[in-house]
């Protein structure tokens, strides 16, 4: 038994630190919402050996610093893993390590989940932490080598619903305050989002865990990203694998669509093969999307 604690002990230590050149918080004193301080994260693998980690209560952003001597495009990348928990090895550590050797300031927001037992306006939290995260590098976008004109943000499954959330929310009126700063993204990068709280297109476990099992017309509505497309949303790499299993590829597709409407610059690619969850798992036959994101950066 002491063996196996020791060893907990060695894996948590070695995820939390992950190869980021530096951890910055994103809130001073307790963040906003939070019903306690006393909460540990807890950080453990998934059955495919990838870190995950549940009960994030202090939000910060893992930085991935490209070295580049001017000023680089920033790029926040949310994890996926249905507002359960978050995949931050293959949909984060990976993908920001890549993206830092293209060039990229890249950030892995470690954000809080829609806990009701940890935060009060549990819904909107994870939300907040997104925007709060994009207010802060822009704001300190010389000390971080960022092109404050180009922050954007990028998610992974329930991961690029929050990034799609950012990108259309951004003015929304927090119940927990205001967000200080320019919180819109410049771009987004969306990989196998889930886009719509609706009944005929959601992945049922996201929904429930951010609106709970009961969520009124109002809430489905404001989380059904489809619907919340305007003018000012951002230009979308958006990505998705037809024989998606868990998030219907509709999801992209209607993003997509409702995007071309408002006029506003959208990648869409359906690749025929990769199901759900493929990250940046280079055995996957849908791993040819790092080609197809490098290229639509280089034309940011």
């Amino acid at each position: 038994m002491r063996i196996i604690f020791s060893t907990l002990i060695f894996i948590t230590g070695m995820l939390n630190t992950m190869s980021q050149d530096r951890s910055i918080p994103l809130y001073q004193g307790n963040p906003p919402g939070n019903k306690t301080q006393d909460t540990e994260e807890t950080w453990t693998t998934s059955a495919s050996g990838s870190a995950i980690v549940t009960n994030v209560t202090v939000p910060e952003l893992w930085f991935f610093d490209s070295k580049c001597k001017q000023p680089a495009p920033a790029i926040i990348i949310c994890p996926g893993g249905g507002y359960q928990y978050q995949a931050y090895e293959h949909e984060g550590k990976q993908v920001a390590k890549w993206l830092s050797q293209l060039g990229y300031q890249a950030f892995v927001l470690k954000y809080r989940l829609p806990d009701e037992l940890l935060f009060d306006q549990a819904t909107t939290i994870p939300l907040t932490d997104a925007l709060q995260a994009i207010a802060s590098i822009r704001k300190n976008a010389s000390q971080l080598g960022v092109d404050s004109t180009k922050v954007g943000i990028m998610g992974f499954s329930a991961g690029g619903h929050l990034a799609a959330s950012a990108s259309n929310l951004f003015k929304l009126d927090l119940p927990l305050g205001s967000v200080t700063g320019n919180a819109r993204p410049d771009f987004s990068i969306l990989m196998y989002p889930v886009i719509s709280m609706s009944d005929d297109l959601t992945h049922q476990g996201s929904r429930e865990a951010l609106l709970g099992k009961q969520p009124d017309e109002k809430q489905i509505d404001l989380f059904s990203l489809e619907k919340q497309v305007t003018p000012e949303t951002p230009p979308a790499f958006i990505l998705h694998a037809q024989d998606d299993g868990s998030v219907p590829v509709e999801n992209t597709k209607q993003y997509a669509e409702a995007l071309r409407k408002a006029n506003v610059p959208v990648q869409e690619i359906i690749l025929p093969r990769g199901g759900h969850g493929f990250g940046f798992r280079k055995e996957s036959p849908a791993f040819e999307w790092t080609r197809h994101l490098e290229k639509w950066l280089k034309n940011l």
